[in-house]
């Protein structure tokens, strides 16, 4: 068995964004070398890494565990290129670094851990809050930056930001709805459906101005802060929902199965990145960090 460094990134592409299209877009190459990567590994490893369907890709237990692997190696390798030969980081220094729920949660802590092997010097101060805090803090100075879903930025003037993940919202529902069967679902055929509401981290709010645009409304027969329980009741047949790939996974925690489908109305991405103070710049352990995030997911832009 020879498997490459580029089935691995390809496939674990395909995986975080759920589509194979967009996945060969985040990384400029074509659909097809995708696909036929994503094959070649599966011929390999004698296994099914994906459910395909109309709506995207969907990870089978197999991918699913496989993922786990994968990004080790992608950190791994990673790792060796950042610090050739074990060399250690010289740079030290303190960084406040501040998060929120779902970030903390579903994106930063493989990430903290890579960073914290390439830059041992570096001491991490981590604050978990809303939102509305982790702007006045960075913007007061108790934070030197913010890891943070950027597409709930309230304050732009103030804010500077860097978009590093794109994280398509798309509807979650269990294995026998109607609507896994579906060419085009609409948020109209949506609001028809009993509704799971997450609330987390503005979700609900979010949600709330997609949803005015095409003037129909979700019915709403349970708002929770937990991302599981939305996953729990949507696999249970209780209802459906539409969040962000990022938190996507394909089984709830009693073991049922949930699909993901992409909705045929304009629903925007849940935008993760890095928020810092415009008028100042970076002090030098931020800077590091936000070079290294950049870097390893390929932000930029403001």
């Amino acid at each position: 068995m020879s498997l490459t460094f580029k089935q691995i990134r390809y496939f674990v592409a395909a995986a975080e964004t759920g589509q194979v299209s967009q996945a060969a877009m985040e990384m400029n190459i074509s659909q097809s070398a995708v696909t036929s990567a994503v094959q070649s590994l599966e011929t390999q490893l004698n296994v099914r890494l994906f459910e395909r369907g109309h709506g995207g890709v969907t990870l089978t237990i197999e991918g699913a565990r496989f993922l786990n692997h994968a990004r080790g190696i992608l950190a791994a390798v990673e790792d060796a290129v950042r610090s050739p030969l074990g060399t250690e980081r010289k740079e030290s220094g303190h960084l406040r670094l501040a998060t929120t729920y779902t970030v903390a949660g579903y994106f930063m802590p493989r990430y903290l851990a890579r960073f914290r092997r390439a830059y041992p010097r570096i001491t991490l101060d981590l604050h978990e809050v809303p939102r509305a805090a982790v702007e006045a803090g960075v913007i007061g100075g108790e934070f030197d930056l913010a890891v943070m879903l950027v597409s709930n930025i309230g304050n732009h003037t103030d804010l500077a930001h860097e978009v590093l993940v794109r994280s398509q919202r798309r509807l979650w529902m269990p294995t026998d709805h109607p609507f896994c069967a579906a060419e085009h679902v609409s948020l109209r055929d949506i609001a028809r459906e009993p509704y799971v509401m997450l609330t987390v981290d503005e979700a609900s709010r979010t949600a709330g101005r997609y949803w005015e645009r095409v003037g129909v409304q979700p019915n709403v027969i349970f708002s929770t802060s937990s991302v599981e329980a939305v996953r729990s009741m949507v696999a249970g047949g209780m209802g459906i929902t539409i969040l962000s790939d990022m938190v996507y996974r394909p089984w709830s925690l009693e073991g049922q199965r949930l699909e993901a489908r992409r909705v045929a109305d304009d629903v925007p991405s849940m935008d993760v990145g890095l928020a810092w103070l415009r008028a100042e710049p970076l002090k030098p352990a931020a800077e590091i960090f936000r070079r290294f995030m950049s870097v390893t997911l390929g932000g930029g832009g403001d």
